[in-house]
C-alpha cells in the first residue's frame, strides 16, 4: 500500500448547513495510523438545495434518482473548485454523501451523491455509499465514524460529536461501542428557523428562556432512551416520533421549546457520559459552539470534555470519511459489528474511477 494518501473527505450533515469538505493527508507508519487537514472549507446550502434536500424523501419517485445524479454533479462541481482555488494534488475522493433515507429495521439506507457523476465531473477515483453493506449484513448501518475515532484519537476515551444528530464512541481494548444518543442541531436549528434564525448563536435563544417541565418529561419518556445496544437515528424517526410530542404542546413558546430542547439535549448527553464512567472526552461538531448547550452539559457530568481547535470542531467527520476511504482502497475493515450490530466486522465503500493506483 502508499505510504501517504493525498484525500478529500466530503461530508454533509443532518442539519444541512452546508457541505464540509477536508484535503487531508493520511499516513500510515510503523503500523500506526497519521494525518493532517491541510485545508478544509464549508460551502453552505443555498435556501434551493436545502428546501430540495429536506423534502425529497416525499417528492414522486423519478426525482430521487434525478436529484442523486444532479447532486453528484454539484458535489463534483464544489470539488473542482476547492481543488483549483487551493492548487491541491489529489488521489481521490471519499464522500458520504447525505442521507435522504434511514431505515435500518427495514432494511435501507440511502444516501444521495451519485459517486459516478463525481468521478466524470472531477477525473478522480471516488468512495462513497459506505453505509449500504452494513444494512445488507443486518446492521444499523451507523454510526460509521468510530473506527476513525479508534485508530485516529486513541488519547480520548471517547468521542462525542454534536452534529444534526448527537453521537458517541467509546474506545475500549477490547471492542468499541457507539451509537446515536437523540437528535441535536436537527431539531435546534429547526426552532430557530422559526424565530427568523439560521442557528441559536451561542445558545442565546434558548438561555433567554425556561424550560417547559411538562415538554421535557415527554421527551424523556420517548422509547428510544431505553433501547440497548447498537442504534441509530434517521430524519423519519424525528418526524414521525419527536416533532409529534414537541407539537402536542401549542401553548409553549418557541423560545421555551428552545429552552426545553437545549434541556434535553444535555440530560441525554450527560446520562449516556455519567453511565459509562469514561473521564476524557474529544468534543466535536456544530454542537461545540453551542456554549450554553456545553454549560448544561458540563454541570451534570464529571468526566473532562476536551474541545479542540476550530479546525478539527467543524472538519473531524470529513477527515474521518477520507480516512475510511484509505481503509476501502486497501480492503482493510473499515466498520465495525460491534458499533452497528451487523453480522461481523466488514469493508463498505463503492468504488468509482480507476484507483488501480492506489493500491
Amino acid at each position: 500500500m502508499k505510504e501517504t494518501y493525498r484525500v478529500i473527505g466530503v461530508m454533509s450533515g443532518s442539519s444541512m448547513d452546508g457541505v464540509d469538505l477536508a484535503y487531508c493527508e493520511i499516513t500510515q507508519k510503523n503500523n500506526q495510523w497519521h494525518y493532517t487537514i491541510k485545508v478544509a472549507q464549508t460551502f453552505p446550502y443555498d435556501e434551493k438545495w436545502r428546501i430540495r434536500l429536506s423534502q425529497l424523501y416525499k417528492q414522486y419517485i423519478e426525482v430521487f434518482p434525478k436529484t442523486h445524479a444532479y447532486y453528484g454533479r454539484f458535489l463534483g462541481q464544489l470539488l473542482n473548485q476547492f481543488i483549483k482555488e487551493n492548487q491541491l494534488e489529489v488521489d481521490m475522493i471519499a464522500s458520504h454523501g447525505h442521507t435522504i433515507f434511514h431505515q435500518p429495521k427495514s432494511g435501507f439506507t440511502a444516501q444521495i451523491g451519485d459517486g459516478a457523476a463525481i468521478s466524470a465531473e472531477t477525473g478522480l477515483p471516488v468512495i462513497c455509499d459506505f453505509r449500504s453493506m452494513d444494512i445488507a449484513l443486518g446492521g444499523q448501518g451507523a454510526p460509521l465514524v468510530p473506527i476513525g475515532d479508534k485508530l485516529l484519537f486513541e488519547e480520548y476515551e471517547a468521542c462525542l460529536n454534536l452534529g444534526g444528530i448527537a453521537n458517541i464512541s467509546f474506545t475500549g481494548l477490547n471492542e468499541t461501542l457507539a451509537f446515536d444518543i437523540c437528535p441535536c442541531n436537527i431539531v435546534l436549528n429547526r426552532v430557530a428557523r422559526w424565530l427568523g434564525h439560521a442557528y441559536d448563536d451561542a445558545g442565546r435563544i434558548a438561555a433567554s428562556a425556561d424550560y417547559d417541565p411538562m415538554l421535557l418529561e415527554k421527551l424523556e419518556a420517548l422509547s428510544y432512551y431505553q433501547t440497548k445496544g447498537a442504534k441509530s437515528l434517521g430524519r423519519e424517526w424525528i418526524n414521525e416520533v419527536f416533532w409529534p410530542v414537541i407539537k402536542s404542546f401549542p401553548d409553549t413558546g418557541e423560545t421555551e421549546k428552545m429552552a426545553t430542547l437545549a434541556q434535553h439535549i444535555a440530560r441525554q448527553i450527560s446520562n449516556v457520559i455519567n453511565q459509562s464512567g469514561v473521564q476524557k472526552i474529544l468534543l466535536t461538531g456544530g454542537g461545540t459552539f453551542n456554549s450554553h448547550l456545553i454549560d448544561l452539559i458540563r454541570k451534570q457530568i464529571s468526566a473532562e470534555l476536551v474541545i479542540p481547535d476550530a479546525l478539527m470542531v467543524n472538519f473531524k467527520e470529513a477527515l474521518i470519511f477520507a480516512f475510511l476511504g484509505v481503509l476501502r482502497v486497501n480492503n482493510q475493515v473499515n466498520v465495525l459489528s460491534s458499533v452497528t450490530g451487523s453480522k461481523q466486522n466488514h469493508i463498505g465503500g463503492a468504488l468509482y474511477g480507476d484507483y488501480t493506483k492506489l493500491i
